[in-house]
């Protein structure tokens, strides 16, 4: 189900946003690579993921080489400290294959469109 959730200019570049989406609390990033969207929901110990900041991290790099990437891309769970990639939704621990479940965000005439299925209903 599609969900129209702002006009463009409502989401600046580089900044995260929460939005309620079909009954879920919803991460919208605008980043220079396009439009990203994450539960708020960290699947380490089901923080609010969305509410922890948006950075970069250090990369694998040769011996006494410090390389710093992913700029603007990374969220850092506010709780633990976990890092995940929003573009991916991959966790950025080597040894933790948990990810971030992400949702396609589309933008059609200025208008930034969220596709997430409402949570059933328990029977």
């Amino acid at each position: 189900m599609k969900h129209i959730i702002g006009n463009v200019d409502e989401f600046p570049l580089g900044v995260g946003r929460i939005v309620e989406v079909a009954g879920r609390e919803i991460g919208v990033y605008h980043l220079a690579e396009g439009f990203f969207a994450v539960l708020n929901i960290c699947p380490h110990m089901h923080a609010p993921v969305c509410r922890g900041q948006l950075g970069g991290t250090y990369l694998p790099s040769k011996p006494y080489e410090m390389e710093y990437g992913l700029r603007g891309r990374v969220l850092r769970c506010p709780w633990h400290g976990w890092e995940f990639d929003v573009v991916t939704g991959q966790s950025l621990f080597g040894i933790d294959k948990r990810r971030l479940k992400s949702f396609a965000v589309d933008v059609v005439d200025g208008q930034v469109v969220l596709e997430a299925a409402p949570i059933a209903a328990a029977s």
